[in-house]
């Protein structure tokens, strides 16, 4: 009988068959272009990296070297990519893009992202979630990074529910609130809304590998126009532990300080530890507590401020 393990292997070569098949990579000439898969892969790199060497690149891809090699000497032939000596060290060589290279590569990226899209176009929204959502949980599990890299942006349609439903969920697993949190939530997104001013307001929401892992928001007091108030920070689980918060925070006061505000205000509460830790270290410092129950749990509720 096959074992739990062989299960498993055999359901991961079912998918790759499925999915290398689905995004066309079978096919000769990668994206009807003149390229291979690989070499399209490695015009890709070298774009992306300003200067490299062969053994960087190599590793980078996890290429045999000796393969990559025959590639890049197609490369040079063509015009597509130079090589020199490295001016602090005359045994590493340097490659480059050049410009021919660049161009080469220009369609390549427009097909593929028009071949991306019109795989995702015809599902419903919730559906292309799931699919990123997936390939984010695939990479994360099989090879996690040391330093992810997130995408801070304005907020599209459904972010404000999505808001909602992420501060709910992860407050109530996380320290037992109740649905008045989510209420309250749904409040403040109403509020920010209706009264939305884009000189003085500004969400972001932060994605990873086009997966939203967080948001945070500047609303202007409604009593003071020099006030703003920073609201709704959060991060997903997965993103914890990688500076995002810390980036949210200050994407917050850089807009206050280019807004013209003279003062920022957050309210929190004592058992949010790190969300605290990023505030002080921030330059925010406490002014006022106060208790209340309005979530469940018995809470100490704090007010922060600090000047632009």
């Amino acid at each position: 009988m096959a074992s739990a393990l062989d299960r498993r292997v055999e359901g991961v070569r079912r998918f790759n068959r499925f999915y290398t098949k689905r995004i066309g990579v079978l096919a000769e000439r990668y994206l009807r272009s003149p390229f291979t898969l690989a070499e399209g892969r490695v015009l890709y790199d070298l774009a992306r990296r300003a200067t490299t060497s062969p053994t960087e690149l190599a590793a980078g891809l996890e290429l045999d070297p000796g393969y990559l090699s025959r590639i890049l000497r197609r490369f040079e032939r063509r015009g597509l990519v130079t090589r020199t000596a490295s001016p602090t060290d005359g045994r590493r060589a340097v490659l480059e893009l050049t410009a021919a290279g660049r161009a080469a590569l220009a369609p390549l990226n427009e097909r593929s992202h028009d071949e991306i899209a019109a795989l995702l176009a015809p599902l419903p929204v919730e559906r292309q979630e799931r699919v990123l959502s997936a390939m984010t949980t695939i990479a994360e599990a099989l090879a996690p990074e040391e330093s992810p890299q997130f995408t801070l942006r304005d907020p599209e349609v459904g972010d404000y529910g999505w808001v909602i439903e992420r501060h709910g969920a992860l407050y109530g697993a996380e320290y037992g609130f109740d649905a008045h949190m989510e209420g309250y939530v749904a409040e403040v997104i109403a509020a920010y809304v209706a009264n939305y001013d884009a000189a003085r307001d500004r969400c972001w929401i932060a994605e990873r590998n086009g997966v939203r892992c967080g948001c945070i928001f500047v609303v202007h007091d409604y009593d003071d126009p020099t006030i703003a108030r920073l609201r709704l920070l959060l991060t997903e689980p997965s993103a914890r532990g990688h500076g995002l918060g810390r980036r949210l925070v200050r994407a917050c006061l850089d807009f206050g300080r280019a807004a013209g505000y003279r003062k920022m205000i957050l309210w929190t509460h004592s058992i949010l530890t790190a969300a605290r830790a990023i505030y002080a270290s921030e330059g925010f410092a406490m002014i006022a507590t106060e208790s209340n129950d309005l979530w469940g749990p018995h809470l100490t509720s704090e007010t922060w401020e600090r000047d632009l």
